[in-house]
């Protein structure tokens, strides 16, 4: 049954053998019954090593001037030398500003395959159709989880 019925646990298949009259426990059932595995999927690690140089990652933050004043600045991070690749400083940023950043960043088609960034509301619309246009695969890192970005926050500083 579970060879049939691969979506079927243990208790659905004990259910239907207690309707065929088979008295079996359910961990009985749940012991005999074809494990499932399945490759294991490559770490984060192993993903920022297998596609280093073409990776980059994005982040902003904030700067306090003398007047009490915000200003927001934007790092682009190429991971293949960790060097910075642009940067740029606004005191309001924006989708379609954080976007155009993207492309003076990496002009003549020289564009990473994937872009890490984080889950910042500022990321809207705008910059997701230029990310999309560059070609560029965007990988949000996890909520809450600035170490999967750890080679830009290490040059922020956070």
């Amino acid at each position: 049954m579970s060879i049939a019925n691969n979506l079927w646990g243990a208790p659905r298949i004990h259910g239907e053998l207690l309707k065929l009259g088979f008295e079996v426990s359910q961990a009985t059932v749940r012991r005999y019954m074809k494990k499932h595995i399945k490759p294991p999927s490559q770490t984060w690690r192993t993903f920022l090593t297998n596609h280093m140089h073409n990776t980059a990652s994005i982040d902003f933050f904030v700067v306090p001037t003398i007047t009490f004043k915000l200003l927001f600045v934007l790092v682009v991070l190429s991971h293949d030398r960790r060097k910075i690749v642009h940067f740029n400083v606004t005191a309001s940023p924006s989708a379609a500003w954080t976007g155009q950043q993207i492309i003076e960043a990496f002009p003549w088609d020289n564009a990473p395959k994937y872009m890490i960034r984080d889950n910042d509301s500022i990321y809207g619309a705008d910059f997701k159709q230029r990310v999309n246009s560059a070609g560029i695969k965007q990988v949000r890192t996890a909520f809450k989880s600035p170490w999967q970005n750890a080679y830009c926050e290490r040059v922020i500083g956070s």
